[in-house]
């Protein structure tokens, strides 16, 4: 980890199994932390069991209320964090849920950004427009928590380049950036189609036609 960050050290550890709307149903450990650089409430969850491998599967997921809890078809939030707990299960891993709502910018923010992404915005030029940053996500706590759960060689499960450029540039090595699925709906199409022409996610373009 990089040395400007101090360490942050594991608050407590608590037992949940999860059980999602499809019936997939999994053990977990839920993980919170003291000395979290941006004060939040991130959680790590372990999933499998991460020591079998020497370098264990991570998703970062940005928390997304819309999406996570209450299955907003106009991202592809929820989708990928059901994939990610069966992946990561399956290998041994951390779901690192960061509560970064908004791609950092939070609910109500996004909620009006949303407003103009309805006028023809895409969801990056929605958030410039509000005179926010297009993304403001920070994943030093990110690279805290995988470092108190002495943690220093992931596999990453994500689309995002700007994750695994930012881990690797707080010490952590990213051995393998790991693509998740396509989830794509007719309500999503065009804020898939903007991470992919604007921040390079990794999502194939053939998979967005239609």
């Amino acid at each position: 980890m990089s040395e400007n960050l101090p360490a942050a050290t594991v608050r407590t550890r608590v037992r949940v199994p999860l059980r999602f709307g499809d019936g997939y149903t999994v053990d977990a450990e839920m993980v919170t932390f003291h000395g979290l650089v941006d004060g939040a409430e991130h959680l790590a969850i372990v999933l499998g069991d991460p020591g079998a491998t020497p370098a264990p599967l991570v998703r970062l997921h940005s928390e997304c209320l819309t999406g996570d809890v209450f299955g907003s078809a106009r991202c592809d939030c929820g989708p990928q964090l059901r994939e990610a707990v069966e992946l990561i299960a399956a290998t041994g891993g951390y779901l690192l849920y960061l509560r970064q709502e908004g791609r950092g910018i939070g609910l109500y923010n996004k909620l009006d950004a949303y407003a103009l992404q309805d006028d023809g915005l895409d969801t990056y030029a929605a958030n410039a427009a509000l005179g926010l940053p297009e993304d403001a996500r920070d994943y030093s706590a990110a690279a805290q928590i995988l470092t108190a759960l002495d943690t220093e060689r992931i596999r990453l499960l994500s689309n995002n380049p700007d994750k695994a450029d930012q881990l690797t540039a707080l010490g952590v090595d990213v051995a393998e950036r790991v693509p998740t699925g396509a989830h794509v709906t007719d309500t999503n199409l065009r804020y898939l189609r903007a991470k992919v022409e604007h921040t390079h996610h990794t999502i194939a373009l053939t998979e967005l036609a239609g």
